[in-house]
Protein backbone atom coordinates (compact mmCIF):
# COMPACT_ATOMS: atom_id res chain seq x y z
CA UNK A 1 0.00 0.00 0.00
CA UNK A 2 1.36 3.27 -0.61
CA UNK A 3 0.72 7.22 -0.02
CA UNK A 4 -1.49 7.44 -3.33
CA UNK A 5 -4.68 6.04 -1.41
CA UNK A 6 -3.87 8.91 1.19
CA UNK A 7 -3.47 11.88 -1.55
CA UNK A 8 -6.59 11.20 -3.39
CA UNK A 9 -8.14 10.68 0.55
CA UNK A 10 -7.34 14.34 1.04
CA UNK A 11 -7.75 15.98 -1.77
CA UNK A 12 -11.18 14.35 -1.69
CA UNK A 13 -11.61 16.25 1.68
CA UNK A 14 -10.24 19.13 0.50
CA UNK A 15 -12.02 19.60 -2.76
CA UNK A 16 -15.63 18.74 0.03
CA UNK A 17 -14.26 21.99 2.56
CA UNK A 18 -13.23 19.49 5.24
CA UNK A 19 -10.95 21.59 7.82
CA UNK A 20 -7.75 21.16 7.28
CA UNK A 21 -7.08 20.18 11.38
CA UNK A 22 -9.16 17.63 10.22
CA UNK A 23 -7.93 16.01 7.37
CA UNK A 24 -4.78 16.08 9.18
CA UNK A 25 -6.25 13.68 11.89
CA UNK A 26 -7.14 11.85 8.89
CA UNK A 27 -3.85 11.66 7.49
CA UNK A 28 -2.23 10.59 10.80
CA UNK A 29 -4.79 7.57 10.94
CA UNK A 30 -4.23 6.57 7.62
CA UNK A 31 -0.33 6.12 8.55
CA UNK A 32 -1.51 4.18 11.20
CA UNK A 33 -3.31 1.71 8.86
CA UNK A 34 -0.69 1.56 6.26
CA UNK A 35 1.55 0.89 9.12
CA UNK A 36 -0.74 -1.64 10.13
CA UNK A 37 -1.18 -0.23 13.77
CA UNK A 38 -3.46 -2.30 15.95
CA UNK A 39 -3.92 -0.48 18.69
CA UNK A 40 -3.80 -3.35 20.94
CA UNK A 41 -3.97 -3.08 25.05
CA UNK A 42 -2.11 -6.44 25.86
CA UNK A 43 -3.68 -7.42 29.55
CA UNK A 44 -0.16 -7.69 31.35
CA UNK A 45 -0.15 -3.75 30.53
CA UNK A 46 -3.44 -2.87 32.33
CA UNK A 47 -3.85 -2.94 35.80
CA UNK A 48 -8.13 -3.80 36.87
CA UNK A 49 -9.73 -0.90 38.11
CA UNK A 50 -10.87 -1.12 41.31
CA UNK A 51 -11.98 1.93 43.93
CA UNK A 52 -13.86 4.32 42.31
CA UNK A 53 -15.50 7.71 43.78
CA UNK A 54 -19.26 6.95 43.71
CA UNK A 55 -21.92 9.68 42.45
CA UNK A 56 -23.85 9.14 45.46
CA UNK A 57 -20.37 10.27 47.61
CA UNK A 58 -20.09 13.02 45.28
CA UNK A 59 -23.59 14.30 45.85
CA UNK A 60 -23.10 14.09 49.99
CA UNK A 61 -19.46 16.07 49.54
CA UNK A 62 -16.74 15.50 51.65
CA UNK A 63 -17.14 18.07 54.27
CA UNK A 64 -21.53 18.15 53.98
CA UNK A 65 -23.55 18.04 50.94
CA UNK A 66 -22.54 20.22 47.69
CA UNK A 67 -24.96 22.74 48.49
CA UNK A 68 -27.32 24.29 45.70
CA UNK A 69 -25.58 27.82 45.00
CA UNK A 70 -22.31 25.52 44.51
CA UNK A 71 -24.60 23.80 42.30
CA UNK A 72 -26.20 26.64 40.17
CA UNK A 73 -22.98 28.04 39.51
CA UNK A 74 -21.23 25.41 37.70
CA UNK A 75 -24.62 24.34 36.04
CA UNK A 76 -24.39 28.57 34.94
CA UNK A 77 -20.58 27.46 33.58
CA UNK A 78 -21.64 23.92 31.66
CA UNK A 79 -22.65 23.08 28.45
CA UNK A 80 -24.68 19.81 27.36
CA UNK A 81 -23.43 18.23 23.96
CA UNK A 82 -25.58 15.01 22.91
CA UNK A 83 -23.73 12.84 19.87
CA UNK A 84 -26.52 12.81 17.32
CA UNK A 85 -24.44 11.70 14.34
CA UNK A 86 -26.24 8.13 14.03
CA UNK A 87 -28.47 6.61 11.66
CA UNK A 88 -29.42 3.60 13.19
CA UNK A 89 -28.90 1.37 10.41
CA UNK A 90 -28.24 -1.47 12.19
CA UNK A 91 -32.28 -1.11 13.56
CA UNK A 92 -33.29 -0.27 9.47
CA UNK A 93 -33.56 3.45 10.39
CA UNK A 94 -32.98 5.52 7.47
CA UNK A 95 -32.96 9.21 9.32
CA UNK A 96 -31.25 9.95 12.58
CA UNK A 97 -31.53 7.45 15.13
CA UNK A 98 -33.07 9.90 17.71
CA UNK A 99 -35.87 11.09 15.45
CA UNK A 100 -37.92 7.86 16.63
CA UNK A 101 -40.19 7.73 18.60
CA UNK A 102 -39.65 6.11 21.67
CA UNK A 103 -41.50 6.68 24.61
CA UNK A 104 -45.48 8.05 24.91
CA UNK A 105 -44.95 9.61 21.37
CA UNK A 106 -42.15 11.59 22.18
CA UNK A 107 -38.45 11.00 20.14
CA UNK A 108 -35.67 10.91 21.43
CA UNK A 109 -35.19 14.32 21.16
CA UNK A 110 -38.43 15.86 22.15
CA UNK A 111 -37.13 13.43 25.78
CA UNK A 112 -33.74 15.53 25.49
CA UNK A 113 -35.28 18.93 25.32
CA UNK A 114 -37.66 18.76 27.61
CA UNK A 115 -35.05 17.49 30.43
CA UNK A 116 -32.68 20.57 29.72
CA UNK A 117 -35.57 22.81 30.24
CA UNK A 118 -36.95 21.79 33.49
CA UNK A 119 -33.07 21.65 34.20
CA UNK A 120 -33.18 25.62 33.64
CA UNK A 121 -36.33 25.79 35.70
CA UNK A 122 -35.49 24.18 38.78
CA UNK A 123 -32.28 25.77 39.20
CA UNK A 124 -32.60 28.76 37.54
CA UNK A 125 -29.44 28.57 34.86
CA UNK A 126 -29.64 29.00 31.03
CA UNK A 127 -27.37 25.47 30.68
CA UNK A 128 -27.18 25.19 26.54
CA UNK A 129 -28.07 22.39 24.76
CA UNK A 130 -25.76 21.56 20.96
CA UNK A 131 -25.97 18.55 19.25
CA UNK A 132 -23.00 17.28 17.02
CA UNK A 133 -24.79 16.33 14.05
CA UNK A 134 -23.49 14.40 11.33
CA UNK A 135 -24.18 15.78 7.74
CA UNK A 136 -27.25 13.39 7.45
CA UNK A 137 -29.16 13.91 10.63
CA UNK A 138 -28.68 17.73 10.99
CA UNK A 139 -31.74 18.82 9.02
CA UNK A 140 -34.36 16.41 10.74
CA UNK A 141 -32.85 17.16 14.26
CA UNK A 142 -32.93 20.74 13.90
CA UNK A 143 -36.77 20.58 12.71
CA UNK A 144 -37.56 18.79 15.89
CA UNK A 145 -35.52 20.94 18.54
CA UNK A 146 -37.42 23.80 15.92
CA UNK A 147 -40.52 22.75 18.04
CA UNK A 148 -38.80 24.67 21.53
CA UNK A 149 -38.67 28.23 21.02
CA UNK A 150 -37.02 28.79 24.52
CA UNK A 151 -34.40 26.31 23.77
CA UNK A 152 -32.03 28.32 22.01
CA UNK A 153 -29.29 30.31 24.60
CA UNK A 154 -27.91 34.17 23.41
CA UNK A 155 -26.35 33.71 20.24
CA UNK A 156 -25.02 30.25 20.78
CA UNK A 157 -25.90 27.66 17.53
CA UNK A 158 -28.49 24.44 18.58
CA UNK A 159 -26.05 21.91 17.04
CA UNK A 160 -22.19 21.68 14.95
CA UNK A 161 -21.59 19.38 12.71
CA UNK A 162 -19.31 16.09 12.97
CA UNK A 163 -16.63 16.53 10.25
CA UNK A 164 -16.77 13.96 7.28
CA UNK A 165 -14.14 11.20 5.56
CA UNK A 166 -13.86 8.79 2.60
CA UNK A 167 -14.47 5.42 3.34
CA UNK A 168 -11.43 3.57 2.22
CA UNK A 169 -11.08 0.30 0.07
CA UNK A 170 -10.27 -2.30 2.28
CA UNK A 171 -7.76 -3.62 -0.48
CA UNK A 172 -5.17 -0.57 -0.91
CA UNK A 173 -6.53 2.52 1.49
CA UNK A 174 -7.67 4.66 -1.73
CA UNK A 175 -11.37 6.36 -1.80
CA UNK A 176 -14.25 3.66 -2.37
CA UNK A 177 -16.12 4.81 -5.51
CA UNK A 178 -20.06 4.12 -5.43
CA UNK A 179 -22.29 5.43 -7.93
CA UNK A 180 -25.39 4.21 -7.26
CA UNK A 181 -25.27 6.40 -4.50
CA UNK A 182 -22.08 8.42 -3.86
CA UNK A 183 -23.29 9.70 -0.03
CA UNK A 184 -22.06 6.43 0.79
CA UNK A 185 -18.19 6.87 -0.47
CA UNK A 186 -18.62 9.17 2.98
CA UNK A 187 -18.86 8.27 6.58
CA UNK A 188 -18.16 10.39 10.18
CA UNK A 189 -15.11 10.35 11.83
CA UNK A 190 -16.55 8.30 14.92
CA UNK A 191 -17.61 10.17 18.15
CA UNK A 192 -13.56 11.53 19.31
CA UNK A 193 -14.16 13.73 16.41
CA UNK A 194 -16.27 15.80 18.93
CA UNK A 195 -13.26 17.30 20.22
CA UNK A 196 -11.44 18.55 16.70
CA UNK A 197 -15.43 19.40 16.05
CA UNK A 198 -15.39 21.85 18.37
CA UNK A 199 -11.82 23.27 17.97
CA UNK A 200 -12.60 23.92 13.70
CA UNK A 201 -15.99 25.24 14.25
CA UNK A 202 -14.69 28.19 16.73
CA UNK A 203 -17.47 26.91 19.36
CA UNK A 204 -14.91 26.05 21.69
CA UNK A 205 -13.88 29.50 22.04
CA UNK A 206 -16.56 30.99 21.76
CA UNK A 207 -18.06 28.78 24.34
CA UNK A 208 -15.13 29.72 26.83
CA UNK A 209 -15.65 33.59 26.07
CA UNK A 210 -19.17 33.03 27.21
CA UNK A 211 -17.76 31.58 30.86
CA UNK A 212 -18.55 28.10 30.30
CA UNK A 213 -16.17 25.71 32.01
CA UNK A 214 -17.53 22.43 31.78
CA UNK A 215 -19.28 20.47 29.06
CA UNK A 216 -21.53 17.25 29.72
CA UNK A 217 -20.78 14.66 26.79
CA UNK A 218 -23.43 11.97 25.76
CA UNK A 219 -25.33 9.73 23.61
CA UNK A 220 -28.48 11.41 22.48
CA UNK A 221 -29.63 7.64 22.82
CA UNK A 222 -28.95 7.43 26.21
CA UNK A 223 -31.99 9.02 28.18
CA UNK A 224 -30.64 8.47 31.19
CA UNK A 225 -27.83 10.51 30.55
CA UNK A 226 -29.57 13.80 32.48
CA UNK A 227 -26.66 16.54 33.57
CA UNK A 228 -26.34 16.00 37.14
CA UNK A 229 -24.81 19.26 38.55
CA UNK A 230 -23.20 17.67 41.64
CA UNK A 231 -20.44 16.26 38.77
CA UNK A 232 -19.29 20.02 37.37
CA UNK A 233 -19.25 21.20 41.16
CA UNK A 234 -16.59 18.52 42.46
CA UNK A 235 -14.58 19.33 39.53
CA UNK A 236 -14.79 23.04 40.20
CA UNK A 237 -13.72 22.31 43.71
CA UNK A 238 -10.90 19.20 42.99
CA UNK A 239 -9.83 20.87 39.89
CA UNK A 240 -10.79 17.51 37.90
CA UNK A 241 -10.07 17.87 34.10
CA UNK A 242 -11.70 15.06 32.74
CA UNK A 243 -14.57 12.70 34.20
CA UNK A 244 -16.08 9.46 33.04
CA UNK A 245 -18.75 7.67 34.50
CA UNK A 246 -18.96 4.05 34.95
CA UNK A 247 -21.11 1.35 35.82
CA UNK A 248 -20.68 -2.09 37.34
CA UNK A 249 -20.62 -4.73 34.43
CA UNK A 250 -22.65 -7.46 34.29
CA UNK A 251 -22.89 -10.96 32.10
CA UNK A 252 -24.81 -8.53 29.33
CA UNK A 253 -21.79 -6.21 29.17
CA UNK A 254 -19.32 -8.41 28.64
CA UNK A 255 -18.46 -7.46 25.28
CA UNK A 256 -18.69 -3.68 25.89
CA UNK A 257 -15.76 -1.49 26.63
CA UNK A 258 -14.00 -1.03 29.85
CA UNK A 259 -11.74 0.94 31.91
CA UNK A 260 -8.40 -0.15 33.46
CA UNK A 261 -5.31 1.72 34.94
CA UNK A 262 -2.01 1.39 32.69
CA UNK A 263 0.58 -0.10 34.46
CA UNK A 264 3.68 2.03 32.96
CA UNK A 265 2.48 5.63 34.22
CA UNK A 266 -1.07 4.74 36.41
CA UNK A 267 -3.69 6.64 33.93
CA UNK A 268 -6.81 5.13 33.49
CA UNK A 269 -7.21 4.06 29.71
CA UNK A 270 -10.39 2.75 27.90
CA UNK A 271 -10.02 -0.86 25.95
CA UNK A 272 -12.84 -2.14 23.63
CA UNK A 273 -13.56 -5.19 22.15
CA UNK A 274 -11.40 -4.05 18.95
CA UNK A 275 -8.32 -3.53 21.36
CA UNK A 276 -8.71 -6.89 22.98
CA UNK A 277 -4.95 -8.65 21.81
CA UNK A 278 -5.38 -12.03 20.11
CA UNK A 279 -6.04 -15.01 22.79
CA UNK A 280 -7.08 -12.37 25.33
CA UNK A 281 -10.47 -12.09 24.97
CA UNK A 282 -11.61 -14.20 27.99
CA UNK A 283 -9.66 -11.57 30.20
CA UNK A 284 -11.74 -9.19 28.36
CA UNK A 285 -15.26 -10.46 29.28
CA UNK A 286 -14.26 -11.24 32.48
CA UNK A 287 -16.36 -9.12 34.90
CA UNK A 288 -15.05 -9.58 37.91
CA UNK A 289 -11.80 -9.08 36.85
CA UNK A 290 -12.55 -5.87 35.23
CA UNK A 291 -15.84 -4.91 37.09
CA UNK A 292 -16.15 -1.22 35.66
CA UNK A 293 -18.51 -0.47 31.97
CA UNK A 294 -17.79 2.53 30.54
CA UNK A 295 -21.08 4.09 30.25
CA UNK A 296 -19.91 7.33 27.68
CA UNK A 297 -21.03 9.67 29.90
CA UNK A 298 -18.10 12.68 30.15
CA UNK A 299 -17.25 15.64 32.16
CA UNK A 300 -14.64 17.30 30.32
CA UNK A 301 -13.00 20.87 31.72
CA UNK A 302 -12.98 23.16 28.66
CA UNK A 303 -10.22 25.24 29.61
CA UNK A 304 -8.01 22.24 30.14
CA UNK A 305 -9.40 20.95 26.34
CA UNK A 306 -8.28 24.10 24.69
CA UNK A 307 -5.11 23.99 26.34
CA UNK A 308 -4.38 20.54 24.77
CA UNK A 309 -5.34 20.77 21.44
CA UNK A 310 -3.89 24.50 21.10
CA UNK A 311 -0.43 22.62 21.78
CA UNK A 312 -0.95 19.91 19.38
CA UNK A 313 -2.36 21.62 16.72
CA UNK A 314 -5.77 20.12 17.33
CA UNK A 315 -4.89 16.97 17.03
CA UNK A 316 -5.09 15.24 20.50
CA UNK A 317 -3.76 11.89 19.66
CA UNK A 318 -6.75 9.35 20.24
CA UNK A 319 -6.20 5.75 19.50
CA UNK A 320 -7.26 4.34 16.04
CA UNK A 321 -10.74 2.23 15.66
CA UNK A 322 -10.23 0.54 12.43
CA UNK A 323 -14.18 -0.39 11.53
CA UNK A 324 -14.81 -2.94 8.50
CA UNK A 325 -17.98 -2.76 7.02
CA UNK A 326 -19.32 -2.67 3.13
CA UNK A 327 -19.74 0.42 1.46
CA UNK A 328 -23.34 -0.24 1.41
CA UNK A 329 -24.28 -1.12 4.62
CA UNK A 330 -27.21 -3.08 3.30
CA UNK A 331 -25.32 -4.89 0.96
CA UNK A 332 -22.80 -7.68 2.24
CA UNK A 333 -21.98 -7.96 -1.33
CA UNK A 334 -20.71 -5.01 -1.50
CA UNK A 335 -16.97 -3.12 -1.93
CA UNK A 336 -15.13 -4.01 1.71
CA UNK A 337 -13.89 -0.77 2.87
CA UNK A 338 -12.66 0.70 6.57
CA UNK A 339 -13.56 2.96 8.07
CA UNK A 340 -11.15 5.38 10.50
CA UNK A 341 -13.30 6.41 13.63
CA UNK A 342 -11.99 7.13 17.21
CA UNK A 343 -13.64 7.01 20.33
CA UNK A 344 -14.73 10.17 22.20
CA UNK A 345 -13.83 8.09 25.99
CA UNK A 346 -10.21 7.34 24.76
CA UNK A 347 -9.09 10.81 25.60
CA UNK A 348 -9.29 9.90 29.87
CA UNK A 349 -5.73 8.79 28.92
CA UNK A 350 -5.10 11.87 27.83
CA UNK A 351 -5.71 14.30 30.65
CA UNK A 352 -3.63 14.12 34.08
CA UNK A 353 -6.20 13.88 37.08
CA UNK A 354 -8.77 12.09 35.06
CA UNK A 355 -11.21 10.58 37.16
CA UNK A 356 -13.89 7.46 37.35
CA UNK A 357 -17.63 8.28 38.94
CA UNK A 358 -19.33 5.42 39.43
CA UNK A 359 -23.24 5.54 38.90
CA UNK A 360 -26.55 4.04 39.41
CA UNK A 361 -27.89 2.06 36.17
CA UNK A 362 -30.85 4.46 35.56
CA UNK A 363 -27.75 6.60 33.82
CA UNK A 364 -26.89 4.37 30.77
CA UNK A 365 -30.05 3.38 29.23
CA UNK A 366 -29.21 3.04 25.74
CA UNK A 367 -31.19 1.70 22.63
CA UNK A 368 -29.17 -0.13 19.91
CA UNK A 369 -31.74 -2.45 19.24
CA UNK A 370 -35.26 -3.14 18.56
CA UNK A 371 -35.01 -5.14 21.90
CA UNK A 372 -34.01 -1.95 23.81
CA UNK A 373 -36.46 -0.38 21.96
CA UNK A 374 -39.19 -2.51 23.69
CA UNK A 375 -37.46 -2.33 27.00
CA UNK A 376 -37.58 1.77 26.84
CA UNK A 377 -41.56 1.57 25.47
CA UNK A 378 -42.76 -0.74 28.20
CA UNK A 379 -44.46 -0.85 31.70
CA UNK A 380 -41.22 -0.88 33.04
CA UNK A 381 -40.28 2.51 32.88
CA UNK A 382 -42.52 6.00 32.77
CA UNK A 383 -41.76 9.75 32.20
CA UNK A 384 -41.69 11.85 35.23
CA UNK A 385 -42.97 15.32 34.69
CA UNK A 386 -39.30 16.59 34.28
CA UNK A 387 -38.79 14.09 31.41
CA UNK A 388 -36.59 11.60 33.05
CA UNK A 389 -37.14 7.88 32.17
CA UNK A 390 -37.70 6.30 35.64
CA UNK A 391 -38.24 2.99 36.52
CA UNK A 392 -41.14 1.27 37.75
CA UNK A 393 -39.06 -1.72 38.99
CA UNK A 394 -36.71 -3.22 41.70
CA UNK A 395 -36.56 -6.24 40.30
CA UNK A 396 -33.62 -6.73 37.16
CA UNK A 397 -34.99 -6.10 33.88
CA UNK A 398 -36.20 -8.79 31.66
CA UNK A 399 -33.65 -10.65 29.39
CA UNK A 400 -35.51 -9.56 25.39
CA UNK A 401 -34.55 -11.57 22.38
CA UNK A 402 -36.28 -11.09 19.37
CA UNK A 403 -36.25 -12.92 16.09
CA UNK A 404 -35.21 -11.29 12.82
CA UNK A 405 -38.68 -10.32 11.87
CA UNK A 406 -39.13 -7.70 14.74
CA UNK A 407 -34.95 -6.33 14.16
CA UNK A 408 -35.90 -3.52 12.63
CA UNK A 409 -37.98 -0.53 13.71
CA UNK A 410 -40.58 -0.91 10.59
CA UNK A 411 -41.05 -4.78 11.44
CA UNK A 412 -40.82 -4.01 14.98
CA UNK A 413 -44.12 -1.18 14.44
CA UNK A 414 -46.14 -3.68 12.57
CA UNK A 415 -46.39 -6.33 15.21
CA UNK A 416 -47.08 -4.24 17.96
CA UNK A 417 -49.47 -2.12 16.16
CA UNK A 418 -51.15 -1.62 19.48
CA UNK A 419 -48.23 -1.23 22.04
CA UNK A 420 -45.52 -3.43 23.91
CA UNK A 421 -46.95 -6.31 26.18
CA UNK A 422 -46.61 -5.57 29.62
CA UNK A 423 -43.28 -7.16 31.06
CA UNK A 424 -43.43 -6.04 34.44
CA UNK A 425 -43.83 -9.33 35.95
CA UNK A 426 -41.50 -11.10 33.04
CA UNK A 427 -38.29 -12.72 33.62
CA UNK A 428 -37.72 -13.45 29.74
CA UNK A 429 -39.53 -12.81 26.44
CA UNK A 430 -37.64 -14.83 23.69
CA UNK A 431 -39.98 -14.25 20.91
CA UNK A 432 -38.77 -16.60 17.79
CA UNK A 433 -42.19 -17.08 16.06
CA UNK A 434 -43.55 -13.82 13.48
CA UNK A 435 -46.34 -12.95 15.30
CA UNK A 436 -48.06 -9.76 16.06
CA UNK A 437 -49.10 -8.51 18.96
CA UNK A 438 -52.63 -7.32 19.92
CA UNK A 439 -53.50 -4.89 22.44
CA UNK A 440 -52.66 -5.51 26.46
CA UNK A 441 -50.54 -8.57 26.04
CA UNK A 442 -49.11 -9.56 29.62
CA UNK A 443 -46.25 -11.41 29.98
CA UNK A 444 -45.48 -13.19 33.36
CA UNK A 445 -42.44 -15.52 33.95
CA UNK A 446 -40.58 -16.84 31.34
CA UNK A 447 -42.22 -16.61 27.95
CA UNK A 448 -40.94 -18.29 24.69
CA UNK A 449 -43.14 -17.89 21.30
CA UNK A 450 -42.47 -20.32 19.05
CA UNK A 451 -43.65 -22.15 15.77
CA UNK A 452 -45.97 -21.24 14.21
CA UNK A 453 -47.63 -18.78 15.96
CA UNK A 454 -49.13 -15.65 14.03
CA UNK A 455 -51.44 -13.57 16.10
CA UNK A 456 -51.13 -12.88 20.04
CA UNK A 457 -55.12 -11.93 21.03
CA UNK A 458 -55.79 -8.85 22.61
CA UNK A 459 -56.22 -9.42 26.44
CA UNK A 460 -53.41 -12.73 26.16
CA UNK A 461 -51.27 -13.97 29.30
CA UNK A 462 -48.27 -16.03 28.31
CA UNK A 463 -46.28 -17.71 30.46
CA UNK A 464 -43.64 -20.83 29.73
CA UNK A 465 -43.63 -21.84 25.99
CA UNK A 466 -46.62 -20.56 23.87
Amino acid sequence: MTTQGLEAATEKMRSAGVPGVAIDVFSRFHEQVRSQVTGLIPEDSISPLEQVTRLDDVVAGSAGAIDDVAIREALGRTVIVKLNGGLGTGMGIRGPKSALPVRDGLTFLDIIARQVLALRRRHDVETPLLLMNSFRTREQSLDILGRYDDLPVDDLPLDFLQSMEPKLRADDLSPVQWPDDPELEWCPPGHGDLYVALYTSGLLDRLRERGYRYAFLSNADNLGATCEGAVPAWMAENGIPYVTEVCPRTHNDRKGGHLAVRRSDGRLVLRDSAAVAPGEDHYFQDTERHPWFHANNLWIDLDVLARHLGERGGILGLPIIVNRKTVDPTRPDSTPVIQIESSMGAAVELFEGSRALAVDRSRFRPVKTTNELLLIGSDLYRLTPECEVESTITHPEPFIDLGPAYRHVEGFEQRFPRGVPSIRECTSLRVEADATFGADVVCTGDVRVTGGVRTIPDGARLEGDV
